[in-house]
């Protein structure tokens, strides 16, 4: 089971620790979600990630940040508007086949005194320099703090959150790192258990040639695929994508194939306009196709295309039907 746990991951902190901690019988994990937005195929990946923790014997935690999302200004802060937001999540995680999860609410944390005696005792064992250093797990950049200092608060009330819940294993995107390894230096002096990190990668904007738009975004619909885009959305979308020819690294197509599509199927058949069509039966082999210019970005893209649509379809069908989360977060997004 510990290789179901460790696939598709970006790194693990530590491999021993992990070894140690799949000998029990009882462990936990959690992962956090600020309600900010819509889904996108970097929570996909995530979803994936956990049922790989469910059927690794975890008892998983979802966390709703509600109160992350207010300090971080997400739909304008109205914390009506980010509840529903993690109404929506639940919907998002089910749709993916997310199953024998729990979820939390921070907000149900803070009303203990405890959670905010932890955060204060995380701060006393925390320099303001490291805790500027670990805001980037909000998009933020540190400047911003000096104008509403709440935001300090947040890496600080994340590393509270893994105490607080007593996990054995935090789940997050690499740009969860700094927080992550935060609790693991502060364990130790509070007394507290030390948590294995598990870092997914983070996969590139579809517009990813701009370094400005370093991954896919909530906020930025032409950075990202999301699980409500249909076959035509998807297909535009990737044909626009930044895709070098030759080129895998920072590659946002060769990203998705890897980390999306080959966690999915088995094998990739690549329809070819000249050449007929090509299964590849790992993404190794698409790789090293595709850096050898034996296969055109366009196909590539296509390809994509279709098995992303293929594995989106059944989430789109379940929103259908459980659509009402969705539609009130729609409306708070535009007004």
């Amino acid at each position: 089971m510990i290789d179901r746990v460790a696939r598709n991951l970006r790194e693990i902190v530590t491999m021993e620790e992990l070894q140690e901690l799949m000998k029990k019988d009882e462990k936990k994990a959690y992962i956090g979600f600020e309600p900010s937005g819509l889904v996108h195929l970097g929570w996909l990946m995530c979803a994936d990630k956990v049922k790989d923790l469910v059927a690794a014997g975890f008892d998983v935690a979802i966390l709703l940040a509600d109160w992350h999302a207010w300090i971080n200004d997400k739909l304008g802060g109205n914390m009506e508007a980010i509840r529903t937001g993690g109404e929506y999540i639940k919907d998002a995680f089910r749709a993916m086949g997310v199953e024998g999860v729990k979820y939390i609410y921070a907000s149900d944390m803070v009303s203990d005194a405890e959670y905010w005696n932890l955060v204060l005792r995380i701060a006393k064992q925390t320099s303001l320099a490291r805790a500027r250093r670990a805001m980037d797990i909000m998009g933020r950049k540190a400047e911003e703090a000096e104008k509403d200092i709440s935001k300090f608060f947040y890496p600080l009330m994340q590393v509270a959150d893994i105490f607080y819940l007593d996990v054995d294993a935090a789940l997050g995107g690499m740009d969860q790192r700094h927080a992550h390894m935060l609790a693991r230096d502060v364990c130790g002096r509070m007394g507290m258990k030390k948590v294995v990190a598990l870092h997914t990668p983070i996969i590139s904007s579809l517009q990813a040639g701009n370094r400005m738009d370093a991954k896919m975004s909530k906020s930025k619909p032409d950075s990202a695929i999301f699980v409500h885009d249909d076959a035509e959305t998807i297909k535009r979308k990737l044909k626009k994508a930044y895709c070098p020819e030759g080129i895998a690294d920072g590659n946002p197509v060769m990203e998705i194939a890897k980390h999306v599509i080959f966690v999915h199927f088995e094998e990739m058949e690549v329809e070819r306009k000249f050449e007929g069509s090509i299964t590849f039966s790992s993404y190794e082999e698409l790789e090293k196709s595709f850096v050898g210019k034996e296969l055109h970005p366009l196909d590539l893209k296509m390809a994509v295309a279709k098995y992303v649509d293929m594995i989106l379809e059944p989430i789109r069908n379940y929103f259908s039907s459980h659509g009402e989360n969705y539609e009130k977060l729609l409306d708070y997004m535009k007004g």
